[in-house]
């Protein structure tokens, strides 16, 4: 831990206020994050001799030795505090947060859009599969009350439904005895029950307006009457109702930890100005960093920032084309090249510098491709992660203060780079993951699976087609629809989340 009088003072500007701190080491990496009530007493409870949790706890102990810096964002209240707090330590992934790696999630409501007859079901992954998430909801028991209800209420299928096509079309909901307790029609057709399910999302939404007004009122005969358990199922909706709205607000709770306070940002391009004699300060970055699983699904990313802050709708990815394989200096010279030969063809301006994730060899792949482009290329330095040197397009090493202003500056945009990356190539693994299930029903070329998927648009939804539904897309036969849907059937039945 360094200069823990400096930190001690930035401790005492912090506000007493909730929020969530997020603690870096020496070289800029974020290795913890939490949640407070009050900023100002939490973290100052790091920095104090008489810590408890420094004795009783090895890794507080390791953890406080780290710390070198910190930064925090205010919340507007404690459950505002622990979605921002879970969504930082899912991107960052810090080192010390090893109680948040056991993928604890809260619990999201998960309608089956995609399916002929949606269910309402309970998820704790929120997954690209085509449903309708709301949520996270931070307590489940009133949502679990106001489902019951909305059930009877419209008739909609829970997670243990499992509702039978008829040979007319229509379906049978129910097969027991809840086919006998419902006061909805078993046998329905698909547009019926999206009505049912359409009024009952408005209801939970709280978009019908008389939704809690009539709950209340209900709320309050049975009240009246002394039927209390029949009180607190209607206080349950009404709880629920009231935080759906709450919830999907929170869902865009977000911050960003890229980013620096204007002065801050100022300061660091000055001074990262002068740390590499550029003739002005660097008032646009573009940073490349290259992302792989062992070889495979390779991509690249381009993040961008300008003024010291990050220029997000600028960002761009890049699937590597011109091999496969596993070969990072390949892979940079193809992704500066076709960014930067973009921009010469289109008569913009190239950035002021561009940033390399990597040493030497990173730096010469990318000034290869502007050589092989013919253009002239700006300021190129690469930072390596090991003892964060910066290499020059010289390929002279600078070493510069770890609290430098001008360095953390190229740390972010390096972290930024890096987290965009790889968030790209996990999309593309989870995605390939899921088109492979294609892949092993025998006869499918690649023709006929890419037409699926682009009639379809995504997996889950060629799962839940029918066999005349398969039949719509060119190229699929009766036959192939029909032996396919009844692969589908044997290897990937529908299920709930339940």
């Amino acid at each position: 831990m360094q200069n823990i009088p400096s930190l001690k003072e930035k401790v005492r500007r912090l506000p007493k206020t909730s929020g969530v701190y997020v603690m870096k080491d020496a070289l800029g990496n974020v290795i913890y994050i939490g949640k407070a009530v009050n900023l100002r007493r939490r973290v100052g409870q790091y920095f104090m001799n008489s810590y408890k949790a420094r004795a009783a706890s090895p890794k507080i102990a390791s953890l406080v030795d780290c710390i070198a810096d910190f930064e925090f964002f205010n919340t507007r209240g404690d459950a505002e505090a622990v979605i921002l707090e879970s969504k930082l330590i899912k991107r960052w992934k810090p080192r010390y947060n090893t109680l948040e790696k056991g993928n604890k999630n809260f619990l999201l409501l998960r309608v089956e859009t995609f399916a002929p007859l949606p269910r309402f079901a309970f998820a704790r992954h929120r997954k690209d599969d085509g449903a309708l998430y709301f949520g996270p909801y931070l307590g489940v028991s009133a949502i679990r009350s106001a489902l019951s209800e909305l059930k009877k209420r419209f008739g909609i299928l829970l997670s243990d439904a499992h509702p039978k096509r008829l040979g007319d079309g229509r379906w049978m909901l129910y097969d027991d005895a809840r086919s006998q307790i419902t006061s909805f029609e078993n046998i329905v057709g698909e547009a019926e029950y999206a009505e049912r399910v359409k009024a009952a999302l408005e209801y939970l939404r709280g978009r019908d307006a008389g939704a809690v007004d009539e709950a209340q009122i209900k709320m309050r005969e049975a009240s009246d009457a002394l039927d209390f358990e029949r009180a607190a199922k209607w206080r349950d909706l009404i709880a629920a109702i009231e935080e759906t709205r709450v919830a999907n607000a929170r869902a865009g709770v977000e911050a960003d930890i890229s980013a620096s306070s204007a002065p801050v940002a100022i300061a660091a391009m000055d001074s990262l100005r002068k740390a590499l004699g550029m003739p002005k300060d660097p008032q646009s970055i573009e940073c490349f960093d290259i992302s792989h699983i062992s070889g495979s699904f390779c991509v690249a990313s381009m993040v961008r920032f300008e003024f010291g802050e990050p220029a997000k709708q600028k960002y761009r990815r890049f699937k590597i084309k011109s091999f496969v394989g596993n070969d990072d200096f390949r892979a940079m010279r193809e992704a500066v090249g076709r960014r930067y030969g973009r921009l010469h063809r289109e008569g913009v301006p190239l950035p002021d510098l561009v940033l390399i994730d990597g040493g030497k060899g990173q730096v010469f792949a990318a000034m290869k491709a502007f050589d092989e482009l013919n253009i002239k290329p700006p300021k190129i330095v690469g930072l390596a992660k090991r003892e964060e040197t910066i290499v020059t397009d010289s390929f002279e090493e600078k070493l510069l203060p770890r609290r430098h202003e001008g360095l953390r500056l190229l740390q972010r945009v390096r972290d930024e780079a890096h987290r965009f990356a790889n968030a790209f190539s996990e999309s593309l693994r989870s995605r390939k993951i899921r088109e492979s299930i294609l892949d092993d029903f025998p006869g499918l070329g690649e023709k006929r699976k890419k037409a699926l998927l682009e009639h379809f648009g995504s997996i889950a939804k060629v799962k839940a087609a029918t066999a005349a539904q398969l039949r719509e897309v060119d190229g699929i036969g009766f036959e192939t629809a029909a032996a396919l849907r009844e692969f589908l059937d044997a290897n990937f039945p529908l299920r709930g989340d339940g």
